[in-house]
């Protein structure tokens, strides 16, 4: 008698949005890095600097929900895929901005909010992949998988566009990670289907595992429309939560090595390295989070397994940036605002776990929404860090991402992951 093979495709496609994560950071961290030398070359002050970060985030905010909802209606696959081959063009056409020419901040706007808003489907459309391929109790670990994607693209950013950077020049990493996206894109597109039902090497009882952790309505369960969306407290209330996250994040993706290198005084070459770490927390503590938010969901239920992490993740974020922007050893403020980045990273599972529970169908959309709120906080930080840490500190410009945080932290009170929207109760 021969014993069927379980498949295990959901965590290979997971793994592979793993991969595209990274690469999306790798994408947007790059200029933070290469920052230093682009503003001496343009001439451009850290707040034009800070213009053109926000730039990015104006067209990522801008269309997560129109993403979002793109990738409910045609699938995670070929949204995905077409967003890189965006990623790469724009990514490349920024070494093409020429020394000298007068009009270059608003060319290096226009390029990043362009950058920005193909970059706007990768996390609504990967959301919108978990709620069709994966079972509501591995969710914690899928999307803390995706996520530490994040911190591994952005701790691989520092030292490999600083060691191009010093060899080669400012404008050769923008080609190097364009190539990569483009690679990585064109592997998604092959192996990649929108359902499981689709893919032809998920095995029988791979399908059945799956369809057991999923909604039996998902397959005919309309679109939710916005309004019912915004009706939602627990929409508004993760998504006002997202925008205190966001603004901390970008704190670290934008303006962490710059802080390094003009506030602690460290070189190019040690400031790439020490950077790297709260990346490295990050990468961790997502996928750590994950772990402990399937878990405690299993054993204590979503509201307690999902809120609970990021209640706490949250303040323990808000704690470590207080205690680290106030020390006066640069190893030790190093080591301790890394582990802020890390304790706010334990709750990015809950986020996305919760919009894909009360989403449904419309994961996409809402996670988008959500996501929208997110970027919009990093926008504003990385326009307001810089403005806070010149007219008062930078000490400062921490204490406002803290008060940030402990007020996303109190949001999650609100958030209960049992009350799943559904467009036929209107």
């Amino acid at each position: 008698m021969t014993v069927e093979k379980t498949s295990q495709i959901r965590w290979l496609l997971i793994f592979w949005l793993f991969v595209l994560s990274a690469v999306a950071y790798l994408d947007r961290v790059n200029i933070s890095v290469a920052g230093t030398l682009l503003a001496r070359e343009f001439r451009l002050s850290n707040i034009q600097l800070g213009w053109i970060f926000s730039s990015f985030l104006a067209g990522y905010a801008l269309f997560q929900t129109p993403g979002g909802r793109l990738a409910d209606k045609l699938g995670a696959r070929r949204v995905l895929a077409l967003a890189v081959i965006w990623w790469g063009l724009f990514s490349a056409l920024t070494v093409f901005v020429p020394n000298g020419f007068q009009s270059a901040l608003l060319a290096f706007m226009c390029l990043r909010f362009t950058l920005g808003a193909g970059e706007a489907v990768m996390y609504p459309a990967s959301n919108q992949f978990v709620a069709r391929w994966i079972p509501s109790p591995e969710r914690g670990l899928a999307n803390g998988l995706i996520f530490a994607g994040v911190g591994v693209g952005a701790s691989f950013t520092p030292p490999l566009v600083t060691y191009i950077m010093l060899r080669h020049g400012w404008r050769v990493p923008f080609l190097v990670c364009s190539v990569l996206g483009l690679f990585v894109g064109f592997v998604w597109y092959l192996i990649a289907r929108n359902t499981p039902e689709e893919h032809s090497f998920v095995s029988p009882s791979e399908l059945s595992k799956i369809k057991a952790g999923l909604p039996s309505s998902l397959e005919s369960a309309k679109l939710i429309p916005w309004a019912r969306m915004l009706e939602s407290r627990e929409v508004l209330a993760v998504t006002l939560s997202y925008f205190t996250y966001g603004y901390v994040a970008w704190i670290f993706f934008s303006w962490f090595y710059i802080y390094l290198t003009n506030v602690r005084g460290l070189n190019p070459k040690t400031s790439a390295l020490y950077s790297t770490l709260p990346f490295v927390a990050m990468a961790a503590c997502s996928l750590l989070g994950g772990l402990f938010n399937d878990a405690l969901a299993r054993k204590w239920g979503p509201r307690i397994g999902r809120g609970s992490i990021a209640t706490i993740a949250l303040t323990l974020a808000a704690i470590f940036l207080i205690v680290g922007s106030r020390a006066e050893n640069t190893q030790v403020a190093v080591l301790v605002l890394a582990g802020g980045a890390g304790a706010l990273y334990l709750s990015q599972s809950s986020f996305w776990s919760v919009t894909a529970d009360i989403g449904g169908a419309s994961a996409g959309s809402v996670s988008g929404l959500m996501n929208m709120g997110n970027q919009v906080g990093g926008m504003i930080s990385t326009v307001l860090t810089p403005w806070v840490a010149l007219r008062v500190s930078w000490t400062a410009a921490f204490f406002v991402a803290a008060a940030l945080s402990l007020c996303g932290a109190l949001a999650w009170l609100f958030v209960d992951p049992r009350k799943r929207l559904n467009a036929e109760n209107l």
